[in-house]
């Protein structure tokens, strides 16, 4: 009688036991995969977060929101006409736009409640010839999301709207396109 009560024991400690072992397994796996979706959902201004969503008109009044390039990878651009890095920019920026029309879009966004006039930023961009999307941040709502203090500043997004790296002044096409070339 008393080694079947030891046996019965025995076989419900090893039943807790995996019990608890399964538990904690389960329970770790999925605090594992909340994390992993946690960090992807980040929304924030540094490398590794979501780029942060916002909506501007473009030259034409039309609304355009970053999320409507998701699927593609980004150069977010802020600059202004007055700012001599980022008048060298732009030229870099178009010969980007024009080589890689398919997968990535050079979104610009102009700090036009620096600018004197928009008229004097439409003159910019048809005298560069600009065709990317020019977007007007005339009351710098989202030169302040992003904490925009250096002209110009560019963002790299990918196709996931996840931040890859961010520059602080002026880069040229080369940099661009070793940039790009590393994410999906």
């Amino acid at each position: 009688m008393m080694r079947r009560n030891g046996i019965a024991i025995i076989i419900v400690l090893i039943l807790v036991i995996w019990g608890i072992y399964d538990y904690t397994k389960n329970n770790t796996d999925q605090t594992k995969a909340n994390n992993l979706q946690q960090t992807a959902e980040n929304i924030g201004i540094k490398k590794g977060n979501k780029a942060p969503d916002f909506e501007l008109l473009n030259l034409d009044e039309q609304p355009v929101k970053l999320s409507d390039f998701l699927g593609k990878k980004v150069i977010l651009n802020f600059w202004a006409t007055w700012c001599p890095p980022c008048r060298v920019e732009m030229p870099h920026m178009e010969k980007i736009s024009n080589n890689h029309e398919e997968d990535v879009v050079v979104l610009s966004v102009n700090l036009t409640h620096t600018e004197k006039s928009q008229i004097g930023v439409d003159e910019f961009i048809e005298k560069l010839g600009l065709t990317f999307p020019v977007l007007l941040d005339t009351k710098g709502d989202v030169a302040n999301q992003y904490q925009i203090i250096a002209y110009p500043t560019s963002y790299i997004i990918d196709s996931q709207g996840i931040i890859q790296e961010i520059f602080q002044g002026a880069i040229n096409d080369d940099i661009m396109e070793k940039e790009i070339s590393k994410i999906n």
